[in-house]
């Protein structure tokens, strides 16, 4: 016996069974999506997390430079070498033979899963802004190629910025001159904190702060002044200086310039110095192998020695007032890298003693 179903039935059927493998597949489509973005998501949060890790193994790989820095700043100190020279341990120098640091390398430190590289500068190869004077500041314009009339608002502008008082010098500019400025701001009336400042002070562009050569490398689209607006030296004259006034200037060391790591153009600077002067105490401070920073380099323990190099008494005694042997305050670079990341870190070290080498900052870049 046949048993026959209706045609409307049988399609009834077949429309459910079509409307639930629909539904099934709709299911298993957004759990795939679900499980996809799940998985994705997941991911990040790895990522993040070994991130962040990596972020603070680096950061401890800087400290760890910083630290090694104060160590061998303490340990210099310590021999009782009458002054800091770029031949030493601390500059990037051998050093001495057989003394404490012999074994100590301030490049390829490995520590852990990671390495740093330690690089130490002192301050005292360049002029403190916030005690500089008027002919300081425009002997360092004139080494950069300003003529005098730009170098003498730069410099009364300087002074203007650090003095405390509110009246302006011939050439300088307080409050009045820069409220007028869009957006406006007030004059300082007070030391430099971070050399940058210079930016803000009347009369000081881009190209006299950063310097020619830098400024020629930059982009089209980076800001950009014409040097013939502001006076500078051609690249014609090898006498210019193509470095900037943060090249030349620091905003905090113990106030004189360490007359052995000073470079030439900081030694122009100084009143009775010329280029011919700058370059003889720097051959004389290389030594025989007419290099810096070697092992026959010439330390220079007291300013009179330089009579040894030819250079006048009279000169000498002005370079008395300017320069010493020694140095204080040391920026501190250290180059971190784990795992194919690469980190910037930076510190100030101001060294008091042997035993106290205080870190007025710590920072990446």
């Amino acid at each position: 016996m046949k048993i026959f179903f209706p045609k409307e039935k049988i399609n009834t059927r077949l429309n459910q069974k079509g409307i639930a493998l629909i539904l099934v597949l709709v299911v298993i489509v957004t759990l795939s999506v679900m499980t996809a973005g799940f998985t994705w998501f997941m991911r990040v949060e790895m990522k993040l997390a070994e991130n962040h890790a990596g972020d603070s193994e680096l950061e401890w790989l800087g400290r760890s430079g910083v630290e090694l820095a104060r160590y061998v700043l303490g340990q210099q100190l310590g021999m009782n070498v009458p002054c800091d020279a770029l031949n030493q341990k601390w500059a990037g120098g051998p050093g001495e033979t057989n003394d404490i640091l012999e074994f100590v390398f301030l490049e390829d430190n490995y520590l852990g899963n990671g390495k740093f590289t330690v690089v130490i500068t002192d301050n005292e190869r360049k002029m403190n802004i916030n005690t500089a004077t008027d002919v300081l500041i425009e002997n360092a314009l004139s080494v950069m190629g300003v003529d005098a009339t730009l170098a003498s608002t730069v410099s009364d502008s300087i002074l203007d910025w650090i003095d405390t008082d509110d009246n302006a010098k011939l050439s300088g500019a307080e409050d009045e001159y820069y409220l007028g400025l869009n957006p406006p701001y007030y004059c300082k009336n007070g030391p430099l904190d971070d050399i940058s400042e210079l930016l803000l002070i009347q009369g000081i562009t881009p190209e006299l702060y950063y310097g020619i050569a830098r400024m020629e490398g930059r982009s089209p689209s980076s800001t950009y002044i014409d040097l013939d607006e502001i006076h500078l030296g051609r690249r014609e004259d090898e006498s210019i200086f193509e470095g900037g006034m943060m090249d030349l200037f620091c905003v905090l060391s113990s106030g004189t310039v360490n007359i052995n790591t000073a470079p030439a153009e900081v030694l122009q600077m100084l009143p009775g110095v010329t280029p011919e002067i700058a370059s003889e105490i720097i051959t004389f401070r290389r030594g025989y192998d007419d290099i810096e920073g070697t092992e026959d380099d010439e330390m220079i323990t007291s300013v009179n020695m330089l009579v040894q190099a030819g250079i006048s008494e009279g000169v000498i005694q002005q370079l008395g007032t300017y320069c010493g042997v020694r140095s204080t305050v040391f920026e501190v670079e250290v180059y971190a890298e784990l795992d194919g990341q690469t980190r910037v870190f930076s510190s100030m070290l101001h060294r008091i003693s042997e035993d106290d080498i205080r870190i007025l900052y710590f920072q990446w870049k």
